[in-house]
């Protein structure tokens, strides 16, 4: 059986690039656990920096194609996907102790469990808003940093202090870093908007109705139908107007 060897050591020098399409570096080295794994990757910066990244936030879809992924993002996604899936349990338990399928000691012990695994989460989902507000934050301070920055360049090229050769080069720099953090700060609204939704309850599933919910409704029907039809009894029909019919005396016609 032939050992499959880690993409990283086919990337050695290779560009690495963000979410957005963001140069980060270019991977210098890796670092291998003792079973021989990679679950650390070194990367230069532009400025020179080395720092480690762990290995798991790299994807490789080619030699020539290697993303830098966000932690945050990650942790948020699959939050978003966590908390529905805890709360889906915890209804299906409820559901199974109304059928009478489980006892009601092991309903508490799970549904306590469930809760405590779904309020730690919610703890969590918590402090990633507050990092992606941060983060939505800082990408608002770059747009109108860059903004800045395009209208100085505009200025000195309209009273002819820049040739057009440096203007081009430099209005492309501006344009593409305004592309990529517009790009970013949409991304993290939208992410921010459905984990928050998640949170309040928005898009979590309905939980159905149970056997005792539905009865309860039905009752309170009927009690409303009982209600509606005592308090506004029908009225009873008008007595029918007498048909009257006048006689002549036909004596008295002849005198006319």
């Amino acid at each position: 059986m032939t050992e499959e060897i880690p993409p990283v050591f086919f990337s050695l020098g290779k560009q690495v690039k963000d979410e957005y399409g963001r140069p980060i570096g270019r991977i210098a080295s890796f670092k291998l656990n003792p079973h021989g794994n990679v679950d650390g990757i070194f990367l230069q910066h532009g400025d020179g920096e080395f720092k480690l990244y762990p290995a798991e936030q790299f994807k490789f879809d080619d030699t020539e194609n290697i993303t830098l992924m966000s932690p945050m993002k990650a942790r948020a996604n699959r939050l978003c996907n966590e908390i529905p899936l805890i709360w889906r349990k915890d209804q299906a338990l409820k559901e199974l102790l109304e059928k009478e399928k489980i006892p009601k000691e092991l309903y508490e012990d799970l549904h306590n469990s469930f809760e405590g695994a779904l309020n730690q989460l919610k703890a969590e989902a918590q402090g990633i808003l507050e990092n992606l507000d941060k983060r939505i934050a800082e990408c608002n301070n770059q747009i109108r940093e860059l903004n800045s920055a395009l209208v100085n360049l505009e200025i000195e090229k309209y009273i002819g202090k820049i040739d057009d050769t440096l203007y081009n080069t430099a209005i492309e720099i501006l344009q593409q870093n305004i592309r990529w953090i517009n790009t970013e700060k949409a991304d993290l609204e939208s992410l921010k908007s459905k984990l928050s939704s998640i949170l309040l309850g928005e898009n979590l599933p309905q939980q159905p109705e149970t056997t005792e919910e539905k009865e309860e409704k039905e009752e309170t029907e009927r009690m409303e139908e009982t209600t509606e039809e005592t308090s506004t009894p029908s009225l009873p029909e008008p007595p029918e107007q007498p048909f009257v019919v006048y006689v002549k005396d036909a004596a008295e016609e002849s005198q006319t």
